[in-house]
């Protein structure tokens, strides 16, 4: 998915190095949000509720492109032996199939984007409420998104990864997660490093989706 989902702004993180600089203890930690949120069993279940639901669409459109190949192949290898109405009316009947399943693939695949994305943002908010009760739990002042190409991190020890410990505890809550009670709006990070906590968007890659057929190519007359 090529949104952030959650990211401590980039100035936190060099407010940290400083802090190291300055010999104090400063605790950090980094976390895979987009593992963790297929890692969860509430996103293993939302994966597979979304694929089943986009499975029988994916089918029904896979065998009406099935068709127009089949009818551009008869184009191709019989064009030249048919009459010109009737390869006028082959060619029409392709343009009209392919026009029609684009409009549905292009239909389908905004409803599913926009079931994906309501569930990856419901998830999301959930996780942040997750990681702000570990990081307040735990002592962390700054917890990095390494999922996120656009967080400043080169390097960062295995020793530090909390991902799992995130989605331990996420598992061990999401009966008493709700979106509207998480992403708390208060400003400040954990353990009271000045700063203002980011808003939660859903990366589209974060959960897996059943292949969709390609769009189809108009017909092109012999």
């Amino acid at each position: 998915m090529n949104r952030q989902l959650i990211m401590w702004p980039a100035a936190l993180a060099f407010s940290a190095m400083a802090v190291f600089g300055q010999g104090q203890t400063t605790k950090v930690g980094v976390v895979n949000i987009q593992a963790a949120l297929i890692a969860t069993k509430d996103g293993q279940k939302a994966a597979s509720e979304l694929e089943g639901k986009r499975a029988p669409k994916t089918k029904d459109l896979e065998k009406k492109q099935s068709e127009i190949r089949t009818l551009q192949e008869s184009l191709n290898r019989g064009g030249n032996a048919m009459s010109e109405q009737a390869k006028a009316e082959l060619v029409r009947s392709i343009d009209t199939k392919t026009k029609s399943f684009n409009r549905e693939l292009e239909d389908a695949q905004a409803e599913w984007d926009q079931e994906q994305q309501k569930i990856l943002q419901d998830l999301g908010q959930k996780m942040m409420a997750i990681i702000d009760k570990y990081a307040k739990d735990n002592g962390y002042m700054v917890i990095l998104d390494v999922s996120n190409p656009q967080t400043p991190v080169l390097y960062a020890s295995n020793t530090i990864d909390i991902t799992k410990d995130i989605v331990d505890l996420y598992d061990k809550n999401a009966a008493s997660l709700t979106p509207a009670a998480s992403a708390p709006a208060a400003t400040g990070t954990p353990g009271g490093a000045a700063g203002t906590r980011p808003a939660v968007t859903a990366p589209r890659t974060a959960t897996p989706a059943t292949p969709t057929p390609a769009p189809v190519a108009p017909a092109v007359k012999k």
